[in-house]
């Protein structure tokens, strides 16, 4: 009887903290904004606040979960405003290149290397934190790039392992979000980057996605960032995958470099990746569980790019991860010569110098097995291939 009573003041609690109609006023008195952009935000917020007080946190989890929420509010009822401002919607995004692939397939250190062109912008994570104002007029000295390095600070403090398995994090505020991140705010992910204070899990495929609204939201934030500065191409990084016929509404002229990885190798990568942050947020893991749902996430992925009838889309550039490894510059040359983007000596020698200067393993050495996926893995490997045969893949034996 006494566990009901305390399960019954927890959930009370929960529903007190985490109100969302009163969170919503809250961060419209104090911006003095309504206009979230998108009249479904709010019974969106809804559900994502709901999904919230069912993760039974004590009061400082639900506190901090607030605040995230006040955060993300206010953020969007600012950049909403910006574009009545000022003409930041005129704005145009022309030719972006997109490097896309599954999880662990070495798309984040494509992206590092597709921001150093001095000819293309990267989104900087304390743009995508912080966008209003314009972070295009901006100031060197601009608060905003110090409390997104403070931030960062913070995050890498309570998930020490992620600069393992992302090196690049050591930049900060100065890093490179993924695509995914500007959904933040529209409470369609529940990224760590913006949730790091709260002591919850990762949210893997439970908020309702919209993906022609998740991209007009996302040029609306390559708008905003891009306005006030000199036009130069975007270079993005994302999981666009089962996303492409959004992507090329929204982005006619994109660009894709997808690499492809060995399926196995790749879902065991994945699964110790995300475990680790959800033991550094929760202070636990299951990994029996976490490989349960990245195994089914990666089956429904890898089938899902065969079936995609864009998959052989001329805008898409399919390259092996071996051959990434082995010559990323390279294999970025390529890229760039498909797309009829000039691939000048600064652009090389930027690449060079980051990887000379940016060794993989500056914080140790990411290790997994196979073992970890809990499966038969040779039957893994004829399952994937299909996968494997349709782009070139050999298996990758190693444990």
């Amino acid at each position: 009887m006494r566990s009901c009573v305390l399960l019954g003041e927890h959930m009370d609690s929960s529903n007190e903290i985490l109100n969302a109609d009163t969170l919503l006023a809250q961060a419209e008195a104090d911006t003095r904004l309504s206009d979230y952009g998108d009249n479904t935000l709010p019974a969106r917020f809804r559900q994502a606040v709901s999904w919230l007080q069912a993760q039974r946190m004590d009061e400082t989890g639900q506190r901090a979960a607030a605040s995230v929420c006040s955060w993300l509010l206010t953020s969007r009822l600012q950049l909403m405003e910006d574009r009545k401002r000022s003409p930041v919607a005129a704005e145009k995004i022309e030719q972006p290149l997109f490097a896309t692939g599954e999880p662990r397939s070495g798309t984040t250190l494509l992206h590092a290397l597709l921001s150093v062109d001095p000819n293309g912008r990267a989104l900087r994570f304390w743009e995508v934190m912080y966008p209003s104002p314009p972070p295009g007029l901006a100031a060197p000295n601009d608060p905003r790039r110090a409390r997104a390095d403070q931030d960062w600070r913070e995050i890498l403090e309570r998930i020490p392992k992620w600069l393992i398995s992302h090196p690049y994090n050591d930049m900060l505020g100065n890093g490179l979000p993924e695509c995914e991140r500007t959904w933040a705010f529209d409470f369609r992910v529940m990224t760590p980057t913006a949730w790091w204070r709260v002591p919850m899990g990762m949210n893997i495929g439970g908020l309702p996605m919209d993906p022609r609204a998740q991209y007009r939201l996302h040029k609306m934030m390559l708008q905003q960032c891009q306005f006030g500065r000199p036009k130069k191409y975007w270079v993005l990084k994302g999981f666009h995958g089962a996303r492409l016929q959004a992507l090329f509404e929204t982005y006619p002229d994109a660009r894709i470099i997808w690499v492809h990885r060995d399926p196995v190798q790749v879902t065991a990568s994945r699964i110790v990746l995300t475990g680790e942050l959800v033991e550094a947020l929760t202070g636990h893991v299951d990994w029996k569980e976490q490989a349960r749902i990245h195994l089914a996430a990666s089956r429904a992925s890898f089938q899902a790019t065969l079936n995609n009838p864009l998959i052989n889309d001329p805008r898409i550039h399919h390259v092996r991860y071996p051959d990434f490894t082995a010559d990323p510059v390279g294999t970025i040359r390529g890229f760039y010569e498909k797309c009829g983007v000039p691939f000048g000596p600064e652009t090389e020698a930027a690449m060079r110098s980051y990887l000379q200067n940016n060794k993989a393993d500056r914080y140790g050495k990411f290790r997994y097995s196979t073992d970890v996926i809990g499966a038969d893995i040779e039957a893994l490997h004829a399952q994937f291939e299909p996968y494997r045969k349709r782009f070139g893949l050999e298996m990758e034996r190693r444990k």
